[in-house]
């Protein structure tokens, strides 16, 4: 009797195997099915060659075993090398905004560009990609900037 639960217990085994793969390579799902496959396989010969009570218990571990594998392997997963990181931050390195940029706040420059409002300028002796409030800035023009958000320099005309 125990040798009969020999291969549906293996087929199980693999089936985890096959879902841990399933979470940590992309297979379009194809691993997914393989997974289903084994699993309904030994359910299979469970319920035919054993009985349907044996069967019964491996329902209730699959139902028990499947979410925990899945939740354990999407945990280790997120905390793996082999992630991407979830979050960029300014300790790390990482800055949305150019420190430098923050510098021209309230400067006067010339557009070296014709701004239709986006284009370029000349700060501090340094070229600038510009954007006026939405009007025309012509080539030549003197201007100062307004604000600086993020990586964008607002400019408009000076007076």
């Amino acid at each position: 009797m125990m040798g009969s639960f020999v291969i549906p217990i293996i087929l199980q085994l693999i089936g985890v195997v096959v879902l841990i793969a399933e979470i940590i390579i992309p297979s379009g799902g194809i691993l997914g099915i393989i997974t289903v496959g084994l699993m309904g396989y030994s359910l299979y010969l469970v319920f035919t060659t054993i009985s349907i009570f044996a069967g019964m218990v491996f329902v209730i571990a699959d139902i028990i075993l499947f979410p925990a594998v899945l939740f354990v392997g999407i945990k280790l997963l997120a905390k793996s090398p082999a992630t991407l990181k979830t979050s960029l931050s300014k300790t790390d390195g990482y800055s949305s905004q150019s420190d430098e940029l923050i510098e021209l706040m309230g400067l006067t420059g010339i557009v070296v560009t014709d701004l239709r409002p986006a284009g370029t300028a000349v700060i501090n002796n340094r070229r600038v990609d510009v954007v006026s409030r939405g009007e025309y800035i012509d080539k030549g023009a003197g201007i100062v900037v307004l604000a600086v958000e993020g990586n964008r320099v607002v400019v408009k005309l000076a007076s």
